[in-house]
């Protein structure tokens, strides 16, 4: 039988660009693509998922929607069967003692800018997601094609998350998949992150370019934990 997973998108992306992926893991798993909720604060937008999704389904998310299925899963606990992330720091913007991060001011100039032209953006942002592909253009344009939550108050969710405390705490399967390219969370966060694995040749949205690879290794992951 298989298990329930509710996978999360990132940040002005809509869920349909991850259905490649959820394709990819119906051999294991019972997909269920979720918008990211449009709350004021991070403890907000955990309620509306806690509300969601039903309690013994594994979570998934990628970039923001990472570090909320992140959090959820530790508020859960032994609730939450495993987690998965995709591309996403424990800490997006840096802070003492997590330098591994987006700088205070390249954030404030993003959220600046989102406030005053999202579609310029969210052009922006596509092309820092689709950075360091080897289809870098086409993969921008897949991803203006298809926009999703582009409310700047998520933009200060992704500020106030902070998922250190949250990655030691969980005890249950966990994997935390890193792009070797990654133009908006640095490599180094990587090492610093448990469970943490690199995909080589991989840009931050991978789990678009590249649903089977990430799909391999969320496989595996689901069968350790059944073993």
């Amino acid at each position: 039988m298989r298990k329930a997973l509710y996978l999360l998108p990132g940040w002005g992306l809509a869920p349909e660009l991850l259905q490649p992926l959820a394709d990819a893991l119906r051999p294991r798993w019972d997909v269920t693509l979720l918008a990211l909720p449009e709350q004021g604060c991070a403890r907000a937008c955990l309620d509306v998922l806690d509300a969601q999704v039903p309690a013994d389904a594994w979570l998934a998310g990628w970039s923001l929607g990472g570090m909320l299925a992140m959090a959820l899963a530790a508020r859960r606990g032994a609730r939450c069967p495993g987690v998965v992330t995709l591309a996403a720091n424990a800490c997006f913007v840096a802070r003492d003692p997590w330098p591994e991060a987006m700088p205070v001011e390249t954030f404030e100039a993003f959220l600046a800018g989102c406030q005053a032209d999202t579609a310029a953006t969210l052009k922006r942002f596509a092309l820092l997601c689709a950075q360091g592909s080897g289809q870098a253009r086409a993969l921008s344009r897949q991803l203006q094609g298809a926009p999703g939550a582009l409310s700047p108050r998520l933009l200060q969710v992704l500020a106030e998350l902070d998922n250190r405390q949250a990655l030691s705490a969980f005890d249950g399967p966990q994997l935390h998949l890193f792009a070797e390219h990654d133009g908006l969370v640095p490599l180094a966060a990587a090492a610093r992150v448990p469970f943490g694995q690199v995909l080589a040749g991989a840009c931050h949205a991978f789990p678009v370019e590249s649903p089977g690879l990430a799909a391999q290794a969320m496989l595996a992951l689901q069968e350790r934990a059944d073993a």
